[in-house]
């Protein structure tokens, strides 16, 4: 636990501009997900391109995971709430992404990965965001980090809400990854029944939150379990307040936009069609596992 707690104030709190009610699909080799945020939200949640929840305790929605798949230009945060999860990539890295760890991917300019469950029973849960990187840096070399349970900073404020810092700072504490250009808060929050919940947030980024289990108060707005409250940007906010409905587990996430072009072809997300139509010859050659 981090002792650098530091209480911050909120005087002007964001409000529920829009729920969203994530859709059923499946992706990989038919793992069956939850898609909170898609190509449709991209530019208003930029610089986020993403969301997928996914939880089962059934492993035919699981056990096939994602056989070897090629990403160019953005970077992918994979949160596991439970269960094991094997990566490998065409950089050479490999990693067991376990309960409550984290893998971080950046794709850059391209890598090839596969992530193949390490379990054949029992409850697979977690969220995977795709976090878009600016113009500058999408041909960057790819790039890997394995980040376990014990090494994500966590704080207890003082109505006893349990926080996560997995990338960003909050209340004083510094996240385990941090990013110049984009920003990205990502906080996992775990809040007993009634507890209040404030976070400092600057106007210009865009956020939202996930609840996971329970409820939350936004303003006068639940946000109920499997809901996500993108909240709005009022240019005199400062951050944004919530009180739990019961025991309740939350991820808020924000970061600032990159007002870039988003062109996206399936696994490449670039700036101009000239760049998608590289990432495809180039993958076709073989060049993204050089």
């Amino acid at each position: 636990m981090n002792t650098n707690y530091q209480a911050e104030v909120v005087t002007r709190s964001r409000q529920v501009e829009h729920l969203v009610v994530g859709q059923e699909t499946s992706d990989g080799a038919g793992v069956k997900l939850t898609r909170l945020l898609d190509h449709q939200l991209q530019k208003r949640l930029d610089p986020f391109l993403m969301l997928d929840a996914f939880g089962s305790d059934q492993p035919d929605d699981y056990i096939a995971g994602f056989p070897d798949h090629p990403h160019r230009g953005f970077e992918t945060i994979t949160y596991m709430l439970t269960g094991r999860m094997r990566h490998r990539d065409s950089a050479g890295n490999e990693g067991l992404l376990q309960t409550g760890g984290v893998q971080w991917m950046t794709a850059g300019r391209g890598v090839i990965h596969s992530e193949l469950p390490e379990q054949e029973s029992g409850r697979m849960a977690g969220f995977q965001l795709w976090l878009n990187l600016p113009a500058q840096d999408k041909m960057c070399a790819p790039w890997y980090r394995d980040i376990q349970r014990e090494q994500i900073p966590e704080l207890r404020t003082e109505q006893d809400v349990l926080v996560r810092v997995i990338a960003g700072a909050s209340h004083g504490v510094k996240g385990a990854v941090q990013r110049a250009h984009t920003q990205p808060l990502y906080l996992d929050i775990h809040s007993p029944d009634g507890a209040s919940f404030t976070q400092a947030l600057p106007a210009t980024m865009n956020a939202f939150v996930v609840v996971y289990e329970g409820a939350l108060q936004v303003q006068g707005t639940r946000v109920a379990a499997g809901q996500m409250a993108i909240l709005n940007n009022a240019p005199e906010s400062d951050g944004v307040q919530f009180q739990a409905v019961g025991a309740t587990r939350a991820i808020l996430v924000a970061g600032q936009p990159l007002h870039e072009a988003i062109v996206q072809y399936g696994p490449f997300v670039m700036n101009s069609q000239q760049e998608i139509m590289q990432a495809i010859d180039d993958y076709r050659r073989g060049a993204f596992a050089a």
